[in-house]
């Protein structure tokens, strides 16, 4: 897996202007898209899985870090869902041919915008593979969740944090982040991706409830859905047999 060439790409202008950091593998089509989560990084275990997979069938892989995220530039703190999805399709614009977009946990979010996108310009994805995928989380799994004194964080000082099981640094939650999230609310109407769509969902996540999987898969009228539930899983979903399932799905839409 070292024949991978690292580079970046700038995505906006003046003071919004960040360095993106994009890893890729040559290989050939479908190309494979890697979307991680949120406050994850491109060298975790799902996207290096992703990878090797790549690089075991001859297909290009591309990973990169959202801005704040990783060794990209930028401010976390200034990230929100509108920012990070423009740097997916700026990323998007680099690849060559149809892409099988993967992504995990708020990366399913941006996959499922990406994927409106690019069916409304027409070029649709080869398909999705959605890990936990968290779409409409700002209100829906955050905010809903604050307790009466978070609340008054945000409104006083525009930001809570909260503890993590996966660092031992606290999840600062911006007030921007919840604000701009509501632009891209997907819950309550049709959600058009164009392709197959394949979701992967622990029944033991802690963070994304098995429900909000199953509430997303009635929305997805228009296109093949496949929604498997693995009971014993967590949210990460990195163990063996969860990434023999990721590879499987992947191999499924290559084919």
């Amino acid at each position: 897996m070292t024949d991978t060439q690292s580079t970046t790409i700038s995505v906006g202008s003046g003071p919004a202007a960040r360095a993106i950091a994009v890893a890729r593998r040559n290989g050939g089509s479908p190309g494979l898209l890697w979307l991680g989560g949120f406050r994850s990084d491109m060298a975790g275990s799902k996207a290096m899985a992703l990878d090797g997979l790549g690089a075991e069938h001859g297909l290009a892989v591309t990973r990169f870090d959202y801005s704040g995220h990783g060794i990209s530039g930028g401010d976390f703190n200034e990230g929100t869902i509108s920012r990070w999805l423009e740097e997916a399709e700026a990323v998007y614009a680099t690849t060559e041919g149809p892409q099988v977009i993967v992504g995990s946990s708020m990366g399913g979010w941006i996959a499922l915008l990406l994927a409106r996108a690019l069916l409304a310009r027409g070029t649709p994805a080869r398909g999705l593979v959605l890990i936990a995928p968290a779409p409409d989380m700002t209100h829906e799994l955050m905010s809903p969740n604050f307790t009466l004194e978070e609340h008054q964080a945000l409104q006083a000082q525009g930001f809570v944090e909260q503890p993590s099981q996966y660092s031992d640094a606290p999840y600062r939650i911006n007030q921007a982040l919840l604000e701009d999230g509501a632009q891209h609310l997907l819950f309550g109407s049709v959600i058009e991706t164009g392709c197959p769509v394949t979701i992967l969902q622990g029944g033991q996540d802690p963070d994304v409830p098995a429900a909000h999987a199953i509430r997303l898969v009635t929305h997805i009228l228009h296109d093949p859905v496949t929604l498997t539930l693995i009971p014993d899983g967590d949210h990460r979903l990195s163990r063996e047999e969860d990434l023999a399932r990721m590879k499987d799905a992947v191999l499924r839409l290559v084919a």
